[in-house]
Formats: C-alpha cells, structure tokens, sequence
C-alpha cells in the first residue's frame, strides 16, 4: 500500500519545490536584514567589537560582514546569484559561530549556534538546488534547481 502511496505523495509535493524555496530565501533575507543594518549604523562600534572578540583586520572584517550581509538581503530576497551568494553568507554564519555562539552552547535562548547553524542549512540548501523557478536566477539563467 505505501508502496503505491508514496510515489503519488512526492509527485504531488514536488510541485511545492520553487514555492517553498522562496519562502525560505524570503525569511533568512529577513533575518539577515536587521543585523546588516544594526552593523551599518554604526561599523566603528563593530570595528571594535570585533577586535575585542580577536577578529583580526576588524575594521575590514566589520565592513565586509555587513557588505556580505545586505547584499546577501537583497540578492536572497530577489532570487539573483543565489547559488554565488550563499557561499560567503556561510562563511559569516561559521565565524559568528566560533568567535560569538560556540561557548555558549547550542541553544538559541542562550545566545547558541542554533539559529546561525539553521541559517547555515538554509545556505547550503539554496546553494545546492539554487532559488527555484519565483527567482531572477530562474527568469535569467534557466536555473531551477
């Protein structure tokens, strides 16, 4: 019996692929939005934190986390070079985990991994089957999945 159901199930749920990817792109754009702006507002604040924490170069470090974290907002949110941009988004969601997240454990509700980790999934889910067909990568390129 599931035998026969299960084929039927996941042709039907296929079709939810392209949907679900832009739902997905939407809400970790959005959760990228805010801590962009907040380094934005002010980078020096960040520059300092960040050398505080031992991040080295912590000026240019400060800006190219916030350059990588708006235009990765904007090109999530649009479907364009997600493959591309999921890359070096991973690679700020790797080192928030080591110099910020790690010691406190995985919990989100104590300041964990968790939620940068969930972040990297998504990344690495966008970055494997691209943004699906509601996305300027699909309108441009013929990238679906």
């Amino acid at each position: 019996m599931l035998k026969h159901i299960y084929p039927f199930t996941k042709d039907l749920l296929s079709h939810g692929q392209s949907l679900s990817l832009l739902f997905a792109r939407l809400a970790i754009a959005y959760g990228f939005y805010e801590p962009a702006m907040q380094k934005w507002s002010d980078i020096s604040a960040v520059a300092t934190w960040f050398g505080s924490i031992g991040i080295p170069f912590p000026t240019l470090n400060a800006y190219m986390a916030a350059t990588t974290e708006i235009t990765g907002v904007v090109l999530l949110t649009l479907g364009l070079f997600t493959r591309l941009i999921s890359l070096p988004l991973i690679v700020v969601m790797t080192v928030a985990i080591i110099t910020v997240h790690l010691p406190h454990g995985f919990s989100a509700g104590n300041n964990g991994f968790e939620i940068p980790l969930y972040y990297m999934l998504f990344l690495t889910i966008f970055a494997s089957f691209g943004a699906g067909k509601f996305s300027l990568d699909h309108l441009l390129f013929g990238d679906e999945q």
